[in-house]
């Protein structure tokens, strides 16, 4: 069972959903549209998105990385990963984070792409951080989205 819905950030494209797709399967990419990746080890030895892959995220500007795994993939829809360890503290606060990245096609050169997040929020710890998470995490996000968007639609 999934844990609560906490936010959602979403983006459309001008690219068919089996580019967004493409795009999007090729881990080396992140550093390319995350702002705060600068770079991604590919610590399952796979370049491209599959259930069990498991990648390392190193933060930008800083010292600290996160690991994050793709669990679940379902072809030109959905992506499901978890971040089993980090360097920051967050998984062990969040130790039940999920993030699930859904296409919609909307047309034949349309693609809605969602990033949705889902992690418990019973500790008054968690409600602080869901606190700042809204309001400073969730722009991020939305500025990750907009940038994958600008480099697809610039291919």
């Amino acid at each position: 069972m999934k844990p609560k819905f906490q936010s959602k950030q979403e983006v459309i494209i001008k690219a068919p959903v089996e580019k967004v797709w493409e795009f999007n399967q090729d881990l080396s990419n992140i550093p390319l549209y995350h702002p705060q990746v600068d770079k991604v080890d590919l610590i399952s030895g796979k370049r491209f998105r599959e259930a069990g892959v498991a990648y390392q995220c190193h933060i930008a500007g800083s010292r600290h990385t996160c690991i994050e795994k793709d669990i679940e993939i379902v072809p030109m829809k959905k992506i499901v990963t978890v971040f089993p360890s980090d360097t920051m503290g967050l998984a062990k606060l969040l130790p039940d984070y999920i993030v699930e990245s859904s296409l919609t096609k909307i047309d034949k050169n349309t693609t809605r792409l969602d990033i949705a997040h889902y992690y418990s929020s019973s500790k008054w710890k968690v409600k602080l951080l869901n606190f700042y998470i809204k309001r400073k995490i969730a722009p991020q996000i939305q500025q990750m989205l907009n940038a994958m968007k600008n480099a697809i639609e610039a291919e």
